[in-house]
């Protein structure tokens, strides 16, 4: 089976309480484009998210979840001066903070700054054809006119909620140098 592959840049989930400190009181998120995961939007509001050496103006993507999240490649950390672990989105525990500022106000992160580790969302039917399950640990080769690669240590997720696609980083995508649409297949290790 193949599955797509896409890019996903930089880019920040806010709580409530933060979006509402940032952009004001009772604001909601605007939907600019939906995204491939069901009920996932890019909206229209874009954060300047601050480190110790730079700062980058980062998309929100809604809906709104429990706790913000900022999403960096490992180039985009270093530029900001922060170090990003690289972890599970909503795994954010022991990671460092940033500062993010917003048309209202602004908010100091104690934590929350990850590279996302890279994943392939599966429905529980594609997972099932393929004989994987919840948090298994992959390998995907992926087929670029320039460069083909196989990336390692990729975490399978499966809900009813997700569209079957593998997500890697800017970095991650550089390296593969991919020209449009991309696809890949399972490795098992």
């Amino acid at each position: 089976m193949e599955f797509l592959v896409e890019t996903s840049a930089r880019h920040i989930h806010l709580s409530q309480e933060h979006l509402e400190i940032l952009f004001g009181a009772g604001h909601e998120l605007t939907v600019k484009k939906m995204l491939s995961q069901p009920g996932q939007y890019a909206a229209e509001e874009k954060v300047e998210v601050v480190g110790p050496k730079g700062s980058l103006k980062m998309s929100v993507l809604g809906p709104v979840r429990k706790e913000t999240q900022v999403e960096v490649s490992l180039t985009d950390a270093r530029s900001l001066g922060v170090t990003a672990l690289i972890r599970e989105s909503g795994d954010i525990e022991g990671t460092n903070g940033c500062k993010l500022i917003g048309p209202c106000g602004e908010v100091e992160l104690t934590k929350g700054v990850i590279a996302a580790k890279r994943h392939l969302h599966m429905t529980p039917e594609d997972a099932e054809a393929c004989g994987l399950k919840d948090k298994e640990i992959i390998g995907l080769k992926v087929e670029s006119p320039e460069r083909s690669l196989i990336f390692g240590d990729v975490v399978v997720r499966v809900s009813a909620s997700y569209a079957t696609a593998a997500h890697i980083d800017t970095d991650e995508s550089n390296a593969l140098a991919p020209a449009g649409t991309v696809y890949g297949t399972l490795v098992r290790f």
